[in-house]
């Protein structure tokens, strides 16, 4: 499967926070005739559409032979409306499952004509929209398959997302802002280096390392045994750093919805 996608047009969309995001725009790529039942599959915390793919095949969870599965981009993670994308509009505001949620609802409804979905399912992340969709849309599906996820984002989650914000930023000598907050100077935007993104995101690589597997996992050394690392610095380097190395990459293969 391939990397590309379309996006669709929110025009400016005002966010449940109070602020805006000025021509928004929600990223989303389908699989399967849109005549079969609805799978809406939201991303996760630093997933691309194409990360979503996993679960999608001929002989997978997801069959787009049965299904038409819909695959939508969180805000903020570099093919929706990003700070990536967007860089005049500094800060970049507060986006809430709830305005995702939203987006993601016109986006089937207006733009893909789905009435009714079979399912709406997501991973971490996209398991905190599937309980929004719940909420917000409780007869617009039949049933939601949240995994690996939770409806709140802990007080726990924020402390360890506070570390890896913190690792970021370090890469540029830059301070926390707080929880949920950006930066401390936030008055002062500049565009990062090059040494600093890379230092930065290789620091997010090795703090979330330690989120990524679980104690067993190292202690059996299974990165050497199930994955084929020659060593724990392999694996280090070779995976986290290069998983956090990717995020940063941006795709030259979004087409808008008014060519199609």
């Amino acid at each position: 499967m391939s990397a590309e996608y379309e996006t669709y047009s929110l025009g400016d969309f005002a966010l449940k926070s109070g602020g805006s995001i000025p021509q928004a725009h929600i990223a989303y790529k389908t699989y399967g005739d849109p005549s079969n039942p609805a799978i809406i599959y939201p991303s996760w915390y630093s997933g691309a559409i194409q990360d979503n793919e996993w679960l999608i095949g001929e002989n997978k969870v997801l069959n787009p032979q049965k299904y038409f599965i819909v695959v939508t981009a969180l805000f903020g993670n570099g093919q929706s409306s990003s700070p990536s994308n967007t860089p005049d509009l500094k800060p970049f505001p507060d986006v809430l499952f709830h305005d995702n949620v939203r987006a993601q609802h016109e986006l089937v409804t207006k733009k893909l004509g789905v009435r009714h979905a079979r399912a709406v399912l997501g991973w971490s992340m996209g398991a905190g929209q599937t309980f929004q969709w719940a909420t917000q849309y409780p007869d617009f599906m039949d049933l939601i398959v949240p995994f690996c996820g939770s409806a709140k984002t802990s007080l726990h989650n924020q402390v360890f997302l506070e570390g890896v914000k913190s690792a970021v930023l370090g890469g540029r000598q830059a301070s926390s802002g707080g929880i949920c907050k950006g930066e401390a100077s936030q008055g002062s935007y500049r565009t990062w280096t090059e040494d600093e993104r890379v230092v930065g995101l290789k620091a997010l690589g090795r703090v979330y390392a330690g989120w990524g597997f679980s104690q067993a996992f190292y202690r059996e050394k299974l990165y050497e045994s199930a994955l084929g690392f020659k060593d724990l610095e392999d694996f280090m380097t070779n995976f986290w750093e290069a998983w956090a190395l990717s995020k940063s990459e941006q795709s030259p293969l979004a087409v808008t919805d008014e060519q199609h």
